[in-house]
C-alpha cells in the first residue's frame, strides 16, 4: 500500500501564489512518474503537470509559464509551486504516483485531493 497526503490549498485571491505538496509513503520500491491533477465542478480530471524520476517534466498548456512542477526523490515528495493564479484554476487538485511497491507488483496511487480556492 503506497499512500499520498497532500497539503498546502486554500484560497488566494487571483494572482497570488501558491504551493502543493505531497508526500508519499508506505510499502515503496520505487516512484517513477508522479503528477497533479485537478478537477473543477461539473468537469473531468484533468492533468496539470508531470515529472518522471528523472526529472522531466510535462505541463497543461493552461498552466504553462505560471506553474512549476518539482520533486525531492530522497523525500519521497511532490511539489506545485503555483503562481499567477486565476479564477479558473479553482478546482480539487490530486497528487497521482506510480512505480514499484516493495512487493514489486506496480501501483498507482491517488492522494484525497486539496481544494484551491481563486477569489477575490
Amino acid at each position: 500500500q503506497v499512500q499520498l497526503v497532500e497539503s498546502g490549498g486554500g484560497l488566494v485571491q487571483p494572482g497570488g501564489s501558491l504551493r502543493l505538496s505531497c508526500a508519499a509513503s508506505g510499502s515503496i520500491f520505487s516512484i517513477s512518474a508522479m503528477g497533479w491533477y485537478r478537477q473543477a465542478p461539473g468537469k473531468q480530471r484533468e492533468l496539470v503537470a508531470g515529472i518522471t524520476s528523472g526529472g522531466s517534466t510535462n505541463y497543461a498548456d493552461s498552466v504553462k509559464g505560471r506553474f512549476t512542477i518539482s520533486r525531492d526523490n530522497a523525500k519521497n515528495t511532490v511539489y506545485l509551486q503555483m503562481n499567477s493564479l486565476k479564477p479558473e484554476d479553482t478546482a480539487v487538485y490530486y497528487c497521482n504516483a506510480d512505480g514499484l511497491g516493495s512487493d514489486l507488483f506496480e501501483y498507482d496511487s491517488w492522494g484525497q485531493g486539496t481544494q484551491v480556492t481563486v477569489s477575490s
